[in-house]
């Protein structure tokens, strides 16, 4: 029988879950790591979760190389170990939200391209907890050019749209239209259509959550590319806060977006990140804010139907935030950034 068939098993998984979570890093980890070296926050680390992929990795890497590495590791296997724990339609579930690192390893690629990065360096990127094989990632990162990488995704979900977008891409030479196409496709893969029942109705309204704000951050960012790009093309289904015709006329007026947030029903929780950005004109503090939104609310969903996939997916959430805080502690410190300076990088709740 596969993963797929047979009954779901949301109360064995989630209570595995929960003990996971237990073990993430808290405020006072965060404290400490801000402090610490590279060599030092490495060695925290083995002390931890990431024990196994740092001893591994040791011989061969160090300092910022060896933490991204044992990061990225220590992700993929986490989500490895809750996708075999699930049986049937929670299995579905969560094999389909968890694709969001196929496209993270997608917009990767196209970066790495753009910029004319190393190929170690966008490889130490990459997240191996999605869908894609090793073979489909080395040949991502074998590829010469913008236009190779969309041609080895031809035949993933993520074709097609990247295909649409390359014509916008070359006209206007940044790399929005494409990384829109990406998120468009992997909302795709998460219809809510199948999404019935009252516990599974909450976690609609948590992707409708989420698909109502990556399409504010992607206007914003076509607005302030200055690219000649129509922004409805690159709407995501899904949402409740924007149609297509409205975010294509509130991308030219930033304001009039952000107010359109502000009336929402995410208004009270994002009023501080809309006030930042409007007064720093400045998409990274809004990001953190959305990103921070989204892990409290996915937790306040997990406590209310606990045995639903909720629990996982804030569990997934919330093992992103400490990777990606971890990462930005090891990369501030290593630009020379002051103990500040990092701390207003991390999302905390």
């Amino acid at each position: 029988m596969s993963k797929s068939a047979g009954t779901s098993n949301p109360e064995y998984v989630n209570a595995r879950v929960s003990s996971r979570r237990g073990a993430l890093y808290d405020t006072d980890d965060y404290r400490k790591l801000v402090r610490m070296s590279p060599a030092e926050i490495a060695r925290f680390m083995e002390e931890s979760a990431y024990e196994e992929q740092v001893n591994e990795l040791g011989s061969r890497f160090s300092g910022v190389d060896l933490i991204e590495y044992a990061l990225n590791g220590n992700l993929a296997e986490q989500f490895e170990d809750v996708l075999d724990w699930c049986e049937g339609r929670l299995y579905d579930q969560v094999a389909r939200y968890l694709r969001k690192f196929d496209a993270w390893n997608v917009k990767t690629a196209l970066r790495g391209q753009y910029a004319d990065a190393e190929r170690e360096s966008v490889e130490a990127d990459f997240i191996r907890a999605g869908e894609f094989d090793d073979a489909r990632i080395g040949r991502l990162l074998d590829a010469g050019s913008i236009e190779e990488v969309v041609e080895v995704l031809s035949d993933t979900p993520f074709g097609p749209g990247l295909e649409e977008a390359y014509g916008d891409y070359e006209a206007s030479g940044v790399l929005v239209p494409l990384e829109n196409a990406v998120d468009r496709a992997y909302y795709e893969l998460l219809s809510t259509s199948d999404l019935s029942g009252e516990a599974l109705a909450e976690y609609r309204e948590f992707l409708e959550s989420e698909i109502d704000f990556r399409n504010a951050i992607n206007a914003l960012r076509l607005a302030r590319s200055g690219a000649d790009v129509d922004p409805s093309e690159y709407y995501i289904e899904g949402g409740v806060l924007f149609s297509a015709e409205e975010l294509r006329a509130l991308a030219q007026n930033p304001d009039e977006l952000v107010q359109r947030v502000r009336d929402s029903r995410y208004g009270e929780d994002l009023s501080d990140a809309l006030a930042d950005l409007e007064a720093a004109e400045s998409l990274i503090g809004f990001e953190r804010a959305l990103e921070a939104a989204l892990l409290e609310y996915a937790d306040s969903l997990g406590h209310v139907y606990p045995l639903s996939v909720t629990p996982v997916v804030s569990y997934i959430l919330a093992k992103e935030r400490e990777v990606d805080n971890i990462r930005a502690i090891a990369r501030g410190k290593e630009a020379g950034l002051s103990e500040e300076e990092i701390e207003e990088e991390l999302v905390i709740l």
